[in-house]
């Protein structure tokens, strides 16, 4: 049986904690973490110490706030200026959430109105809290995806080992809470969020599903939205980017609704190979005769099973797209990673600038401090893989007010704006 004495004793430590936090008294938490932790949370508001801290700088008078966003977020200045008091409880609120993370606070944990803290200090337009928060995500994540990456590196033969390994993994898991807000996985397509234990949304239960093709979008068979036609201005942008001319050779991993293939066909490529897995969509490719346009050459599969062909035939390209579904971020840096170098015409032919790479970047964008974290990481890793990415900065409509996420299962953009990735090869 639970001892009462100790639950109302642990209350009390976490609404200690969290007053600490509120009050930015880093020495009251110095003392009071040495037997606690930093993720403690409010029953009531979720409220974590991170959340405490930041949601404590809410102005009460609203001329701290400009356009209702409080000064120093937008363009990083105000017209206005700060009194001394108001910047002495920021300076202190910065130390704190520092002083918070170096004790291992967790940067994506959410609170009772979905919030993580990164969401607290944007709304209030507290920007060098929100980059914090920010950096605390990229640091997390590059952590866990480094280990995961090096620990099969150890003893294979050590049962033991690989047990303390899972063990190590796990531990680090829970520190930072699961990879992506709200119990979710970041899906490398551009569908943003998916959820934990989601059948669905696997790479094989995709492709064994049955798609609904609407005017304006496909649907899987749980109404997970694969593709939707507001992407068009991003694939029409990305594929000017890509192929500046015509005459070029382009690979394009994904056909989807053909969106971006039927754009690189207006500008007349040499060469246009596509992959595609999913049965029905090759069905709907046959269907439009896309097998017998010149030039084109559709090949079926998974793009893991195709490519290797394709590197092992020299085939090199002028400009590659990829856009896949129900797959995590690590395919796509296994793709751009270990493949790219030997797709890819670091010349360009005939494209002049030398061979481009693009792909659909929505990783974690189902809400805007996951999509910023995601787009530090991505834009590091493709700096270590040998690239040299240019964002364009692209304006994305009210999808919510104009009803784009009727009938779909849940929304996977909410970022107003898109940050469309152009890279080649550094040098």
């Amino acid at each position: 049986m639970d001892d009462p004495a100790f639950a109302v004793e642990a209350d009390l430590q976490t609404q200690s904690i969290l007053l600490a936090s509120a009050n930015h008294d880093i020495v009251a938490l110095r003392h009071l973490l040495r037997n606690s932790s930093a993720n403690v949370q409010d029953d009531e508001t979720g409220f974590t110490p991170l959340h405490a801290a930041i949601a404590s700088c809410e102005p009460e008078d609203p001329s701290h706030q400009v356009n209702g966003q409080s000064n120093g977020f937008t363009n990083g200045n105000s017209t206005e200026q700060v009194s001394e008091e108001r910047k002495q409880e920021l300076e202190a609120a910065v130390k704190t959430v520092k002083f918070l993370f170096q004790n291992g606070a967790i940067w994506n944990d959410l609170d009772r109105n979905d919030e993580t803290p990164g969401c607290i200090a944007r709304r209030l337009g507290l920007k060098e809290l929100y980059e914090l928060c920010v950096d605390a995500g990229v640091r997390a994540e590059l952590l866990l995806s480094r280990l995961d990456g090096y620990l099969p590196l150890g003893d294979a033969d050590s049962e033991e080992d690989e047990d303390e390994n899972s063990e190590e993994i796990e531990e680090l898991e829970e520190l930072d809470g699961d990879k992506s807000v709200g119990g979710a996985e970041n899906d490398s397509t551009g569908q943003g969020i998916v959820e934990t234990g989601d059948e669905s949304t696997e790479n094989t239960n995709y492709l064994s599903s049955t798609l609904t093709f609407d005017r304006n979008r496909i649907l899987d068979g749980s109404a997970n939205g694969v593709m939707m036609e507001w992407e068009t201005t991003l694939m029409r942008r990305s594929a000017e980017l890509l192929l500046p001319g015509t005459g070029l050779r382009v690979l394009n991993v994904g056909f989807g609704m053909g969106i971006i293939d039927g754009i690189f066909q207006e500008k007349e490529p040499k060469h246009h190979h596509i992959i595609e897995a999913h049965p029905d969509v090759l069905k709907r490719i046959k269907e439009a005769g896309w097998y017998e346009k010149p030039g084109v050459t559709v090949h079926e599969g998974r793009w893991q099973d195709v490519v290797p062909g394709l590197v092992e035939k020299g085939e090199l390209f002028d400009a590659i797209y990829f856009d896949t579904f129900a797959e995590e971020y690590k395919a796509l840096r296994e793709f751009f990673t270990e493949h790219v170098i030997g797709l890819l015409d670091p010349a360009g032919g005939a494209n002049q600038d030398g061979g481009k790479f693009g792909f659909f970047n929505g990783m974690g964008a189902d809400r805007q401090v996951c999509y910023d974290v995601y787009n530090k990481i991505v834009e590091m890793d493709l700096f270590e893989a040998g690239f040299d990415t240019e964002f364009s900065t692209v304006a994305i409509p009210d999808l919510e007010g104009e009803g784009e996420w009727e009938g779909v299962r849940r929304s996977y953009w909410k970022p107003d704006t898109y940050k469309l990735p152009t890279c080649s090869f550094i040098g």
